[in-house]
């Protein structure tokens, strides 16, 4: 497809036939849930559901036990092939019959949790948008998310841009400003060096601010 306009790419995919997968990537604070909602909200309920990939972050009593707790969203802080498991089954059941309504986790800011069982796609929305770091990521587990994309879409804002967004994002959670600020360079942005290795191997690359 030839446009760059998101909602007319998504619009296509959902009119496809059959379900379809749209992946949007990018690096902490680039605008991935933001423009997923959009997207979502725009092409209504009846046609498309956002799944994210935050749902699959571990519990933080097991970052806790696993002593991950301070690398908090780097790649292994998260259940990827559980995370693969759900895509799979959001395209293809793995029984004969009508595809089921799948339930996927979502990912609760407030309590910096994943909740199970939080969003239901029913069987006929044609399109499921999921957004996240590592959907491009070539290590691991991770390495099985791309082939299970219709279409990927990389976001990459201006960095000033980005990192304000981040920051203030922590902030609103509950960070401290300065322990924000310290978080994200520490952490976020080694994390968001590692997602920009996977731009390539996007389909479409976005500066939406």
């Amino acid at each position: 497809m030839s446009t760059t306009d998101p909602l007319v790419r998504a619009r296509a995919l959902a009119a496809s036939g059959g379900r379809r997968v749209l992946g949007i990537a990018g690096p902490p604070g680039a605008g991935k849930s933001t423009l997923a909602a959009r997207l979502a909200d725009a092409l209504g309920p009846e046609r498309a559901v956002v799944v994210p990939m935050d749902g699959f972050h571990l519990a933080q009593a097991e970052l806790d036990r696993l002593g991950r707790a301070d690398r908090k969203g780097a790649p292994d802080t998260f259940d990827a092939a559980g995370y693969v498991a759900l895509l799979r089954r959001l395209r293809a059941p793995h029984r004969p019959g009508p595809m089921p309504t799948v339930y996927a986790p979502a990912f609760d800011r407030s309590l910096e949790e994943p909740i199970a069982g939080s969003i239901p796609v029913p069987p006929d929305v044609p399109l499921v948008i999921t957004e996240g770091n590592y959907l491009l990521h070539d290590a691991g587990e991770w390495a099985s998310v791309r082939p299970l994309l219709d279409e990927a879409w990389y976001l990459a804002p201006s960095e000033d841009l980005r990192l304000e967004r981040l920051i203030e994002r922590h902030v609103r959670h509950g960070k401290d400003p300065a322990y924000a600020r310290e978080w994200v360079a520490r952490s976020d942005e080694l994390n968001a060096r590692l997602v920009a290795l996977g731009r390539h191997r996007a389909d479409l690359v976005l500066d939406i601010g």
